[in-house]
């Protein structure tokens, strides 16, 4: 049990001020809520992920869910990673 803190305590810190640690998924994420990515541009960032056109029809209707959103939708999955960084978790790190 004291080794698990340990290794939380150890992890906290690295978390908090290295991002997702993914940035792959951080380009799929931005590019989700960017208005100015087509729906093509989309499908193709993500065809090596793509199983087969009923993947790539799903991932054409994920990215028209957000095209048909407003600026002011769109800018509030961006926040969230930043909450998460500046929680008061990661605050005191």
């Amino acid at each position: 049990m004291k080794l698990l803190r340990v290794l939380v305590l150890i992890a906290l810190p690295l978390y908090c001020s290295a991002g997702s640690g993914c940035s792959p998924l951080e380009e799929v994420i931005n590019k989700t809520i960017d208005s100015q990515v087509s729906v093509e541009e989309y499908q193709n960032l993500l065809k090596p992920y793509s199983s087969g056109p009923v993947t790539d029809q799903a991932l054409a209707q994920l990215k028209q869910c957000f095209l048909s959103q407003s600026n002011e939708t769109l800018s509030n999955p961006a926040k969230v990673p930043n909450m998460i960084y500046e929680s008061n978790w990661c605050a005191l790190f």
